[in-house]
């Protein structure tokens, strides 16, 4: 009996190792949590193939949205994000990222260029951008302070132009 009990408390063991072996190995990261610094984005604009620096985004508010073009929630958010683009493009304290997520930047333009929307679209090729934030699905967004400190996370659709979004958006810039 005490044998038994021995090789079960073994077994249990060496399943929670291979466990925590499996998933360090696929490096799966806790979503970014609010409050907490943002990292470094690693994405290049489908349009020019230009990589983001951390100086464009250095002392700017930053929209980060997480989508694809086959999501029918991210096409459906879409107008709203562009409505809030349009709004805040000149602004020099403001910065809109949508990056492709699981998508090609082919399939990307062609949505977007079929609605003639023109909100910059961002290539995260090795998905690096998605693990460092945690991203979960589409659509996601990410709302970054001027600090770089992650002040709101949106899984889901949202109405990016809603005097809600808008004022806390606001908010954040005026900061």
């Amino acid at each position: 009996m005490k044998n038994k009990t021995l090789i079960i408390a073994a077994l249990l063991i060496l399943a929670a190792v291979s466990l925590i072996l499996v998933l360090n190995s696929q490096n799966i990261k806790p979503p970014l949590a609010v409050g907490s610094n943002a990292p470094d984005l690693e994405v290049t604009d489908v349009r020019t193939n230009a990589a983001l620096k951390p100086s464009d985004v250095s002392g700017k508010v930053v929209f980060i949205n997480f989508w694809a073009s086959w999501c029918k929630p991210c096409r459906e958010e879409m107008p709203s994000i562009e409505a809030l683009y349009q709004e805040l493009k000149d602004n020099d304290k403001f910065i809109m990222l949508t990056v492709l997520y699981n998508d090609t930047p082919e399939q990307a333009l062609e949505f977007v260029k079929s609605y003639q929307y023109t909100v910059p679209v961002f290539s995260d090729a090795s998905a690096s951008t998605a693990k460092l934030y945690g991203v979960t699905g589409v659509p996601e967004t990410y709302l970054v302070d001027k600090k770089g400190v992650l002040r709101k996370r949106v899984i889901g659709p949202y109405h990016w132009d809603s005097s809600e979004a808008k004022g806390f958006i606001y908010s954040l810039i005026n900061e």
